[in-house]
């Protein structure tokens, strides 16, 4: 067992941490001054600045480090953990300035395993390099949608084309008139078995019939830094049958595929707000007196540090388990890790945050500090990618099947 990186994982990391420290933290209030001075709020690649760290990112070659094999960063998933954990301390900024921001990783994923080659030409290849965004369009506002299989939208043929009919809501990254493609998932087939219903398809923004109908907000933050989140109504749209991703009853497939990488990633990047979170909670309580001693030296809040650590410590072993897995023995394998993952990360920063912003006092719950609008989009995270309760659902079944293998001696 070796816990030290590599080589390459240290040059990488050193270029990151010198990145992150004299380009990234340095530009977060540039970025949202000139967000607001935008003609679109919502346009936030179109932020001068961010031009600028893209430049210097890809001079050190920190673009496109989620995407493994020569069309990425040709990084393993542990290699990538570390990197985009960093890149997670500024979740508005360093991810975006590295082209490894959601959902256009996840929608970069598909596009390199299912896209066809007319497909990665034209959508992959802009994506890249960071030309253009996307959306991934799952989510609907009339089902449980927790069960993928619910999805109702309708694909139907219709001669070289397909036509969709239905509604989708929380769509990331929907509101950016720059996000060009959209990933739709919906059902060609309802008589199907249950997970050969779904595809999945490509729709560009400006087909007829297609509407973004509003943006939504997350506990009171709209999120434009990120492009927002979106309900979608699409009507008659009339889209190519080429643009079909794989072949009809391959979307959950597609999906799952999705998901796994993206979930990981998710708690990558949620390590580093922790880390952030607890650097900015014992900045404040060496700074701040009460009752006649500094913040840092009353019991709780010294309670509240070391708990905060423990739990990132546990979060970044497992999270680097499941990355491991993946890199020996492949997502599927890795399927279990990545649940516990998926369900210890949001409580367990959610946590951290929430003492964080207690000893910050009402300052915590302002624009003064970025702990409220980090609370709120790890508080997301409990539903993307999917609920808690689902992925708990699974694990105990999973668990329970495994003891119950071992009682009767199969294991």
């Amino acid at each position: 067992m070796d816990f030290a990186f590599d080589a390459r994982t240290e040059e990488l990391r050193a270029s990151m941490l010198d990145f992150m420290e004299h380009h990234v933290y340095p530009a977060e209030k540039v970025f949202h001054d000139q967000l607001e001075e935008l003609d679109d709020r919502w346009a936030w690649d179109s932020a001068p600045v961010i031009g600028e760290l893209r430049a210097e990112a890809r001079r050190r070659g920190l673009w496109n480090l989620f995407l493994p094999g020569e069309e990425g960063g040709g990084l393993t998933n542990v290699q990538y953990a570390t990197l985009a954990e960093i890149s997670g301390r500024s979740m508005h900024l360093a991810p975006a300035a590295m082209n490894c921001a959601a959902p256009d990783t996840g929608n970069m994923e598909v596009l390199a395993v299912a896209g066809s080659d007319a497909q990665k030409k034209k959508w992959l290849e802009p994506l890249l390099n960071g030309e253009i965004r996307s959306a991934f369009a799952m989510t609907e506002p009339d089902v449980a949608s927790s069960d993928a299989t619910n999805v109702e939208l309708s694909i139907v043929r219709d001669g070289d084309s397909y036509v969709l009919n239905g509604r989708k809501w929380w769509i990331t990254g929907a509101m950016n008139p720059n996000a060009k493609i959209f990933v739709v998932m919906g059902k060609t087939d309802p008589t199907a078995d249950r997970h050969r219903q779904q595809s999945m398809i490509l729709v560009e923004r400006d087909t007829p019939g297609f509407e973004v109908v509003r943006a939504m907000h997350v506990l009171g933050y709209d999120d434009h830094e990120h492009g927002g989140h979106a309900e979608l109504r699409f009507t008659d749209v009339r889209v190519p049958a080429e643009n079909l991703l794989m072949g009809e009853g391959d979307g959950f497939a597609i999906a799952q595929m999705r998901l796994g990488p993206g979930r990981i990633h998710h708690c990558m990047r949620s390590i580093g707000i922790a880390e952030r979170a607890v650097e900015l909670m014992c900045e404040r309580a060496d700074s701040r007196v009460a009752f006649g001693r500094k913040l840092s030296e009353q019991g709780v809040i010294r309670d509240w540090i070391a708990e905060s650590r423990v739990r990132i410590e546990q979060l970044r072993l497992l999270c680097l388990k499941a990355a491991w897995l993946m890199d020996t023995q492949g997502n599927k394998a890795a399927h279990t890790e990545i649940q516990m993952i998926k369900i210890a990360t949001p409580a367990a920063v959610e946590w951290i945050l929430d003492k964080a912003i207690q000893t910050h006092g009402a300052g915590g719950l302002s624009q003064d500090f970025p702990l409220a609008n980090m609370i709120a989009g790890i508080r997301t995270l409990r539903f993307a990618d999917g609920p808690d309760e689902v992925h708990k659902n699974a694990l105990a079944r999973a668990e329970l099947r495994r003891q119950a293998d071992r009682r009767e001696g199969r294991s």
